[in-house]
């Protein structure tokens, strides 16, 4: 059965749209950008398996890193199988998580929800991710930015769908539980019957994604495009690079400490996001101006912004460049957490902006990287070279959080801590963004020593 998932029995027919890619693609990664939507339930598991809120964030953790370490170990198999063999395994994998956890729900074993929806959900994340990027960059030589924005603002805005979804499901499922109380926790029943509801609901709209995506035939140019045209832009490169070969060139490994630095200074905010805000505008007196179901508004309103900035600033990039992009992420960023930290307490409205903004670059760096890596590599190996260079979002997963924390930490406890405190982080991801900003300059163009002989990037296109 899976050999009908081939690559060679996905190439699209004479006169097949082009704009039927992006949903497909988009249908993959709505499903697992629900992995932004697991604090909704967090409370819940904490008071079910009676563990620390420590133990329980773990599981969002695990899944992270293997994310990266997915990507990373299965970019090539994904190149060699086309996409939509990889969007198949990716749906497998990704409701088995949600199947395994609620077993390890109903048993009370924290262990197999670590196993489940981290481990295994985290490879079907790996892969999803990635799997339909190469294909879009192929199907959009002329706009490779705005065909990766188009799918991977999915991923961002999974969360907004899932989130309200399943605090509705939970509360059909468990009548004392009230999704307007951040007090409130579903009962063991409902957290089993949502995962396996999610599980099962995922899988079959995956599936849409898998019949309908296609991958160019052989040859196949836009109308109206003029590959020669290419030749014209700096940094983009009309030759290939191996994925084996790109680890070998400084290109791969600036660009890696530049989605790292990106990144970091990004997941930093959006971790503490709902309690940041109330203590931005927290009065002496311990009470903060800001309700805890506004808090919670907020985390939607980030969302829309991480979800916009996908889309907004990675096509963005098609008009003035990759790198150019890049700096406007680092360098502005630079200065709105320099903002942030010295005059967000000033008023909600410039602090919500602030933030926002910061979380759109957050949001369009990750759109935006495929595009650059097909400018600097080419695109016949794009998709397992993206997925070695998500490892920087696994350690950038870590990295930040504990950044972020770390100071808290040493600042006082948490529902006591006010504007002053968040000062020492925020100005840390000032420095942290500094050296994304001269990784970013230093990126130059492949050397030609790490090209592809043209007749294997004609075997890579008949297999």
């Amino acid at each position: 059965m899976l050999s009908a998932l081939d690559r060679h029995h996905s190439v699209a027919p004479p006169g097949f749209s082009r704009w039927l890619i992006p949903p497909a693609a988009l249908s993959v990664h709505l499903c697992i950008g629900q992995v932004y939507a697991t604090s909704v339930y967090k409370n819940s598991f904490v008071s079910h398996f009676d563990a620390s809120a420590t133990s329980v964030g773990i599981i969002f953790s695990i899944a992270i890193v293997m994310l990266g370490l997915s990507a990373a170990v299965g970019g090539t198999w994904v190149e060699a199988n086309g996409p939509r063999k990889a969007m198949f395994v990716s749906a497998c994998f990704w409701a088995a998580g949600f199947l395994l956890g609620a077993l390890g729900i109903s048993t009370e074993q924290l262990w197999l929800v670590y196993l489940g929806y981290g481990v295994l959900g985290g490879i079907g994340l790996g892969i999803g991710y990635i799997s339909p990027v190469s294909t879009l960059i192929k199907w959009f030589p002329d706009r490779p930015g705005l065909a990766t924005g188009l799918a991977i603002m999915g991923f961002g805005g999974g969360a907004l769908i899932a989130s309200p979804l399943s605090r509705q499901l939970l509360s059909f499922y468990d009548s004392g539980y009230d999704p307007n109380v951040s007090t409130s926790v579903a009962g063991g029943g409902a957290l089993v019957a949502l995962f396996l509801t999610l599980g099962i609901g995922y899988f079959v709209v995956m599936m849409f994604g898998v019949v309908n995506m296609r991958v160019p035939a052989e040859g196949w140019v836009p109308d109206g495009w003029d590959p020669a045209s290419v030749k014209e832009k700096p940094l983009v490169t009309t030759a290939s690079v191996s994925a084996a070969n790109s680890i070998r060139t400084r290109a791969f490994w600036l660009l890696w400490i530049v989605l790292f630095c990106n990144v970091t200074a990004g997941i930093g905010i959006l971790e503490q996001a709902s309690p940041m805000i109330q203590d931005f505008f927290r009065d002496s007196g311990g009470t903060s101006a800001v309700a805890v179901a506004a808090a919670a508004g907020f985390v939607g309103v980030l969302s829309l912004f991480n979800m916009a900035g996908r889309f907004v600033w990675s096509s963005t990039s098609d008009l003035i460049g990759r790198k150019r992009i890049y700096l406007v992420y680092l360098g502005v960023g630079m200065i709105l957490y320099a903002l942030l930290a010295s005059v967000g307490h000033v008023a909600v409205g410039l602090f919500v902006l602030l933030a926002g903004v910061i979380l759109s670059f957050y949001g369009g760096g990750f759109a935006t990287v495929p595009a650059y890596l097909r400018d600097l590599f080419g695109t016949y190996q794009v998709g397992a070279i993206h997925g070695r260079l998500l490892t920087a979002w696994s350690a950038a997963g870590v990295a930040g959080p504990l950044i972020v924390n770390g100071f808290l930490d040493a600042q006082g406890k948490p529902g006591t801590l006010t504007a002053s405190a968040y000062q020492p982080a925020l100005f840390t991801m000032v420095g942290v963004l500094a050296v994304g900003f001269i990784a970013n300059l230093l990126v130059q163009p492949v050397p030609e020593r790490f090209h592809e002989p043209r007749s294997e990037e004609k075997k890579e296109a008949v297999a």
